[in-house]
């Protein structure tokens, strides 16, 4: 088994409202104040990824607000190892509002800048060590260390054996991101991200990309409907599960970080797959950015308790 895996990107605080509709320019709605949690993309992902029993280490660039140790405390307690944690002054609190409305949420993020992450020496001698990095292009852009900036830095943390996984949720992809995707073990993105990185579900057109750039597999999340992997050879097909949701938000990190837990430990893609897709599937069931947080025996109960919900 691999060394730590390592997450790099947000964390915030999320606080929750619920409203019946979500207003347009110049309009009103009510809204109802509900709980706040620990969250943030890739903070959800780690945390997930240590509630399934893996060794998880996360790297953001906070201040030193009594928030930010919050926000470490609650990782930590968690099973989310902070040692690495980068702080500046001048960052601003890390905050967001998420609003549930209907089957479907809306995320305010609170804007952090977009500073350089200067990475220590201890913190590379970590990182350059097989094992996955879970990350962003956005935060990758800001990665410096040893005099790598970026993509070289990504490349260099490759050559010593570390995998790259690329979460790109809504955003996809455009052109001149391709040289940080470029070795990626893994690439994941929802039907938005993938249809503004691609344009298309073309398989010949999709394998073409992934040879050119050396990808392993590029995953298109499909929500309640499954997921889908292409492999460079096929795609691998996995439906999802009918559920009453409660919150969507953190369902697409809780299967990234599942689905980094199963391809340490299952090789058959499919069945990495058919995990994440579980794990996402009872996470929308539960409110808050951390529903998806469970252990092993958790999410096989689940996928043997619905097993006739599956979608087909």
């Amino acid at each position: 088994m691999a060394d730590a895996a390592f997450f790099i990107g947000d964390v915030a605080l999320d606080d929750y409202y619920t409203a019946e509709r979500w207003p347009g320019l110049a309009d009103k709605a009510y809204f109802r104040e509900n709980k706040s949690y620990v969250g943030g993309m890739i903070a959800n992902a780690a945390s997930v990824h240590a509630g399934l029993g893996g060794a998880t280490e996360f790297i953001s660039l906070l201040n030193h607000s009594d928030l930010s140790r919050r926000l470490c405390d609650e990782l930590n307690r968690l099973g989310v190892a902070t040692t690495h944690m980068l702080h500046d002054a001048g960052t601003a609190n890390s905050h967001n509002m998420i609003f549930l409305v209907g089957d479907e949420h809306v995320v305010l993020i609170g804007e952090t800048g977009n500073a350089p992450m200067h990475l220590p020496a201890p913190t590379l001698e970590a990182l350059r060590k097989p094992g996955y990095l879970y990350t962003t292009i956005s935060r990758s852009k800001r990665l410096r260390g040893d005099g790598l900036a970026g993509a070289e830095l990504l490349a260099d943390l490759r050559a010593h054996g570390r995998k790259l996984v690329f979460d790109l949720d809504v955003d996809g992809f455009v052109p001149g991101d391709v040289e940080y995707l470029r070795g990626a073990d893994i690439v994941i993105m929802n039907e938005i991200g993938f249809g503004l990185a691609f344009g298309t579900t073309e398989l010949d057109a999709i394998n073409d990309w992934m040879r050119r750039h050396e990808v392993r597999i590029v995953i298109r999340t499909l929500a309640a409907a499954g997921a889908e992997a292409y492999d460079g050879r096929g795609i691998v097909r996995v439906a999802g599960y009918d559920v009453p949701v409660v919150d969507v938000t953190g369902a697409g990190d809780t299967f990234g970080g599942a689905l980094v837990h199963a391809v340490d430990r299952h090789p058959d893609l499919a069945s990495a797959l058919e995990f994440a897709v579980a794990a996402a599937s009872r996470a929308v069931t539960i409110e808050g950015p951390q529903g998806g947080v469970a252990t092993v025996e958790t999410i096989e109960r689940f996928r043997a308790d619905r097993a006739a919900s599956r979608r087909s």
